[in-house]
Parts: structure tokens; C-alpha cells; sequence
């Protein structure tokens, strides 16, 4: 397994310029091909980070996964998204207020690093089923998913 260092630029292929940025994981230029090991290398290694294994409340893993994924995926993620909520309830929205409409005791949070609110004042069963939800909808391996889940 190859290890890169803060700063260290990834191999590009021969085609780039020299002097271009390595792409990012979230740059919708990058290679079809290599794009899906990426993520899932990603999101193995936020599992394996100190900043996730320093999280206590499961509240915080869930944002921090949240984060992560939008990252990963902005368009899939947003898919994802869209498509989920309860029987009575919006989990994702784009401002507080809208979270607040489909109940008072939702007690929104901004997911940091994104234009999206969740609710957090769901039971952590239904936080790993809103992961494994979006996991599974952007695609990712549902091992991956299950996993993911086991940590919140």
C-alpha cells in the first residue's frame, strides 16, 4: 500500500500538465475508472482517523460522516439526500426553518463543510439507517455501509 505524506502530490498520469494540482476526491474531473477506490479508500480512512476515534457522541461521528460524504460527492449526495425522510419528518434540508416545520424537537444542526441542515434528535438506529441510506444510494460497497454504520 502506497503512503502519502501532507503536501506530497499523488501520481498523475503522463497527460496532465506537471504543474496541475493532483485532483481532489470531490472534483468531478477525476477518472470514472479510479473515482469509485477512492471513495471507498476515503471513507476507510476516516474510519481509521484520530479525529473520528476522538468523537464520543455518536451525534458527532454521524456529522463527521456526513461531512465526509458530501465531500466524496456533492451531486450523489444530494440525490441521496432528496430521497429520504420519515413518514412524518424531513431529515435533510437546506435551511434550519424547514427542519423546524416538521417539528419543534428536531433540534437541526449544520452538517460543517456543506449547505445542508439535519435533524439530530433521532435514536442512533436511525442515524446508521439515514448512512446506510445515503452509502448505498452514492453507491459505495454495502460492506462499506455496514461497517460505517457499526461506528455511529
Amino acid at each position: 500500500m502506497l503512503k502519502f505524506t501532507a503536501g506530497q502530490p499523488a501520481a498523475v498520469n503522463d497527460t496532465q500538465p506537471v504543474s496541475a494540482p493532483a485532483p481532489s476526491k470531490a472534483a468531478p474531473s477525476a477518472g470514472n475508472e479510479s473515482r469509485p477506490q477512492d471513495r471507498v479508500r476515503a471513507v476507510r480512512e476516516l474510519m481509521l482517523s484520530d479525529e473520528y476515534a476522538e468523537q464520543k457522541r455518536a451525534v458527532n461521528r454521524f456529522m463527521l460522516i456526513l461531512s465526509t460524504l458530501y465531500r466524496l460527492d456533492t451531486a450523489a449526495f444530494a440525490e441521496a439526500t432528496t430521497s429520504l425522510q420519515g413518514r412524518t419528518r424531513i431529515y435533510f434540508a437546506g435551511d434550519e426553518h424547514t427542519l423546524l416545520q416538521s417539528g419543534t424537537h428536531t433540534k437541526p444542526k449544520h452538517v460543517p463543510g456543506t449547505p445542508y441542515w439535519v435533524i439530530t434528535n433521532t435514536n442512533t438506529g436511525r442515524k446508521r439507517s439515514m448512512v446506510e441510506h445515503i452509502m448505498l444510494s452514492m453507491q459505495f460497497p454495502s460492506e462499506l455501509a455496514e461497517k460505517v454504520c457499526g461506528t455511529i
